[in-house]
């Protein structure tokens, strides 16, 4: 994928997020990280305090379980519209012109369900994968090889 100089490249997941700009070439990215940010988000089991509700049926056997509220992915998808929501403030401020967000399919998919009509317009490409864990020259690799 061609990442044009200057460029705003945000690799991010449901916890984890990089703001990094291209000081390189086109051909040759060399990302340098703008901003960076992780919030906890302990598992499920620690941030629920109840027992799924429970509701009686005239039909059946007379009962039946609430499905019960995943709090952890809750708390991802949140993460991922608040990154959306700096996207766009970012756009509004033309703080970038082109835009290209890696992220796992479903921080992605929360993540577009957010783009702002500014953020939409400078968006370049998007990328599939959870690259938070690699290395700057991994990510910029993976740009690269996204062709």
């Amino acid at each position: 994928m061609q990442v044009p100089h200057n460029a705003f490249v945000v690799v991010a997941d449901g916890r984890k997020m990089l703001f990094l700009r291209n000081e390189g070439d086109a051909v040759h990215p060399n990302l340098q990280v703008e901003r960076k940010r992780v919030q906890a988000n302990p598992a499920n089991g620690e941030q629920k305090t109840d027992a799924p509700g429970r509701a009686f049926s005239s039909v059946g056997d007379g009962r039946s379980a609430y499905e019960e509220a995943d709090f952890h992915q809750l708390e991802e998808d949140r993460f991922a519209a608040d990154t959306a929501d700096l996207l766009r403030a970012r756009a509004l401020n033309n703080d970038f012109e082109s835009l290209i967000v890696i992220a796992p399919p479903r921080t992605l998919g929360e993540l577009r369900r957010h783009y702002h009509k500014e953020v939409e317009e400078r968006l370049a490409g998007e990328i599939d994968k959870d690259l938070t864990r690699h290395t700057i020259p991994e990510i910029e690799a993976a740009l690269v090889a996204a062709g």
